[in-house]
Formats: C-alpha cells, sequence, structure tokens
C-alpha cells in the first residue's frame, strides 16, 4: 500500500493521512484531497508503537510483558519501547516479543541538553545531559535512527526551544502525532515542520501505562517483519500516522502518577 505512488506524492504534499476503513480498500484523506487506495492481497501493512515507556523510566507504572500484552491486544504488529534514559527494560521487551507475536525494536529516550530524543535501533544506552548533535551522531554511530518526539511541545522537553530549525532538519525523522497532546497545535507545527522539510514522519501513543500503548500507530510496509526493514521504511518516509488523543484524565493521572514514582525513587536513592 504505502509503495503506492500515488500515496507517496500525497504524503509529501499534503502531510500524514487519516485512513477510514480496512480490507482491501481504504479511505485516505490527505488535507482537501482524497484518494481510494487498492491494497494487494499479499500485503501486510505493520502497525507500530514508536514511542511508550515500561516501569524502567522513571515515570512509567508497568512492566514489559502488560506493555507487551496489551500491544498484541490492540492488534500492533512491533512495538518500541522508549524509556528515559535506560535501555534495559527496551531489551527485555526484545527478548519477550516474539512470545507474544510481536517485533521488538530496541530503543531509549534520551533526556539531551535540548531536551527529549529517541534513538530506535540500537542496543546500548546513549548518556544523558550531552548536546542534541552529539546524541544525535551517537546515535547513528551505533546504527540507529532518530527520531525527535513532541519537539514543539516545549513544556515537555521538546527540543524547539534549545536547538535551530536547521538542526531539528537534520534528523531521520519526526514524531507528528503524539497521543498526549492538550490542544493538537504541538502535533500540527511538528507536521508542518515535517511536510515543509521533507521529513520523515511517525507517531507514538507515549504511553507511560499499558493500557494506553496503542493510542497513536506508524503504519509501515516493508519486506519482511524485521526490526531493519521496519527502519529503513520509516527513513525513506514511507509511513502512514494515526492517533487518537489521550483522555485528559488518563493523562493527569500519568503525570501524577510519574511525579510520585519520581519522588519515591529520588527518596530511595538518597537513602542508600
Amino acid at each position: 500500500m504505502l509503495r503506492n505512488p500515488r500515496i507517496k506524492h500525497l504524503r509529501h504534499g499534503d502531510g500524514p493521512p487519516l485512513a477510514f476503513g480496512s480490507g482491501p480498500t481504504t479511505l485516505l484523506v490527505y488535507g482537501s484531497r482524497i484518494a481510494f487506495v487498492r491494497y494487494e492481497q499479499t500485503t501486510h501493512v505493520l502497525s507500530v508503537e514508536l514511542h511508550c515507556h515500561s516501569d524502567h523510566s522513571y515515570d512509567g507504572r508497568d512492566p514489559v510483558d502488560e506493555l507487551l500484552e496489551q500491544a498484541a491486544t490492540v492488534g500492533l504488529d512491533a512495538v518500541a519501547v522508549t524509556d528515559h534514559d535506560d535501555i534495559e527494560g527496551s531489551l527485555a521487551a526484545v527478548e519477550r516479543a516474539p512470545v507474544y507475536d510481536l517485533v521488538g525494536i530496541p530503543g531509549i529516550e534520551i533526556s539531551t541538553a535540548a531536551g527529549h530524543v529517541i534513538g530506535l535501533g540500537i542496543e546500548s544506552a546513549v548518556p544523558p545531559a550531552l548536546s542534541f548533535g552529539e546524541t544525535v551522531a551517537r546515535i547513528h554511530d551505533a546504527g540507529g535512527l532518530v527520531v525527535v518526539p513532541h519537539p514543539f511541545q516545549e513544556l515537555r522537553h521538546g527540543v524547539i526551544a534549545r536547538v535551530s530549525r536547521d538542526e531539528l532538519a537534520t534528523v531521520d525523522a519526526i514524531e507528528v502525532y503524539n497521543s498526549r497532546l492538550l490542544t493538537g497545535r504541538a502535533n500540527r507545527q511538528a507536521r508542518r515542520f515535517a511536510r515543509e522539510h521533507d521529513i520523515p514522519m511517525t507517531a507514538g501513543s507515549d504511553a507511560h501505562i499499558a493500557t494506553m500503548v496503542g493510542r497513536a500507530v506508524t503504519k509501515v510496509d516493508p519486506d519482511e517483519p524485521t526490526v531493519e526493514a521496519i527502519l529503513t521504511e520509516i527513513r525513506q518516509g514511507r509511513t502512514v500516522v494515526e492517533g487518537h488523543r489521550t483522555p485528559w484524565h488518563v493523562s493527569a493521572r500519568q503525570f501524577a502518577g510519574g511525579v510520585q514514582r519520581r519522588v519515591a525513587r529520588r527518596l530511595r536513592g538518597s537513602g542508600e
């Protein structure tokens, strides 16, 4: 589906599409334009969660297996656990994913000096507090793919306040739909920036509790269901973004729970 030249052209001209329906024929809406797309019966488009957190994150609640179970339950094909400055949960998810008939993508959300950056396809942690440029370079040196999550959400460690737009335009992909939105303005800004600079687009639920995994997905059509093939599709910009807002009351609970867990961890650390 995603290699249809009509779709590729529309994506670059009108931003990520909205998809309606499933099965052999799907309606895609790109801004003011509409396209009916006929799927080939041999094609299996993968639904991928690229941004979620386990209890290995300072503000995550649930263990890796609960995230994977939720991903399987909602019909996802692949998932990247991207804990804050910790890759152990993600590596555990990669190992456990086949049990749930999922592809596990190793990843980490790194707290750079400028804000948050996600590295996908790497198997060792990049240290926090490095500059934006150094973090990007280290991810690339490790053979990974750089995704900037919620870049225009400055209150949630978006990088746009501390990097130039030219620097932001050098990354491999931009998360243009983050489910933990308030008004949606930051998502629209991210989508507009990615479209203007021809940067591949992704989506992520940014789930900090298992039940929110899959609220936003990136759809790809790789030659085979492997980490390498999925990341290649993202690098080439062959993605379709779909997402649903995390309910506000859930976002509030996630935030409050994250603060409590962060304080508890600091207290435990100070007592050692």
